[in-house]
């Protein structure tokens, strides 16, 4: 059973920086295609992930492009996520989730919409103050 717990949310002002983690468990991270999403305040969840990484790169969305980076480790088994230069339109509760039907090599490709993606965590919140 593929579960994913993220950690590393909190309250920060604009300008500063958090980290976040993504701990999985049923899966090797270099075995799935592995998103970051995020849902704002009375918003509905974004549909395309801000973060994505497979065997095959990172991509990230044209509203965190130059501040936030999403990385791996195998060893920790884990996803983070950098974000620098937070800004209120952050605030959010950002998601991780595990696409584990493709892996980004070996003919398949990683897509950042959402409903290629199977499993997911319970969401860690961010928030960015003025």
């Amino acid at each position: 059973q593929v579960r994913l717990g993220e950690s590393g949310g909190g309250s920060v002002q604009a300008g500063g920086s958090l980290r976040l983690s993504c701990v999985i468990s049923g899966v090797r991270v270099n075995n799935a295609c592995m998103g970051w999403f995020r849902q704002a305040p009375g918003k509905e969840r974004e549909q395309f992930a801000i973060g994505l990484i497979g065997n095959d790169g990172t991509e990230h969305a044209d509203s965190v492009k130059d501040r936030f980076t999403v990385s791996r480790d195998n060893a920790d088994n884990a996803v983070y996520l950098q974000m620098n230069n937070l800004k209120p339109e952050d605030t959010a509760i950002y998601f991780c989730a595990a696409d584990t039907r493709r892996t980004g090599s070996d003919g398949t490709m990683c897509y950042r919409r959402d409903f290629m993606f199977q499993h997911w965590g319970q969401g860690t919140q961010v928030t960015v103050s003025s």
